[in-house]
């Protein structure tokens, strides 16, 4: 599946019809807790990753948390 995430390309053969937005975390490594994402110019709430599906060619905006600061 071809996919466009944060402006660049990208395939993933372990995906196919019938994946979802959870596989796309999963394929990417993403530690689901510290991001957000934005698909087709909507943002998926964490609850539907699991019944969102993806199909190629699809446009991914993907936020990484990152914690931090001084005492």
């Amino acid at each position: 599946m071809d996919l466009l995430i944060n402006g660049r390309p990208r395939s993933f053969l372990e995906l196919g019809t019938g994946s979802t937005v959870q596989d796309l975390v999963s394929a990417l490594a993403l530690k689901s807790d510290r991001v957000a994402i934005e698909h087709n110019g909507g943002i998926v709430a964490r609850p539907a990753w699991p019944t969102t599906g993806i199909a190629d060619g699809d446009k991914f905006e993907i936020v990484h948390f990152v914690g931090g600061g001084s005492a």
